[in-house]
């Protein structure tokens, strides 16, 4: 049975907003990526030590679309307030592969 990769990527934002990491590690293949404008392909280790903790910095955090574009990659379009009152919307481009985030790319938006 194949393992919706949508509902993989949602479980992975409502861990993170609840800085649940032993719920998430499972969620990330051991070969993962993520690359943003501030990291360039960083392992699974990184991430979890520099981004991870980071939930801190919103008050809130919205997913307005989480849309499949195949079987394995899934775009989400998010909005987010930071502790300072200021919103933001970014775009990740997550690949999910038998259950398993493997790489996430982050593209980000401007201010709301």
């Amino acid at each position: 049975m194949s393992v919706d990769a949508s509902s993989v990527v949602r479980a992975a934002f409502a861990h993170y907003r609840a800085q649940d990491r032993e719920a998430a590690l499972p969620l990330y293949a051991e070969d993962f990526t993520f690359t943003s404008p501030q990291d360039d392909r960083i392992d699974k280790r990184a991430f979890f030590a520099r981004c991870f903790p980071t939930a801190d910095r919103f008050t809130e955090q919205r997913l307005l679309h989480v849309t499949p574009a195949d079987p394995e990659l899934v775009f989400v379009h998010y909005e987010y307030r930071l502790t300072s009152g200021e919103r933001y919307r970014n775009i990740e481009a997550i690949t999910v592969h038998d259950g398993l985030i493997r790489d996430v790319q982050v593209f980000f938006g401007g201010r709301v």
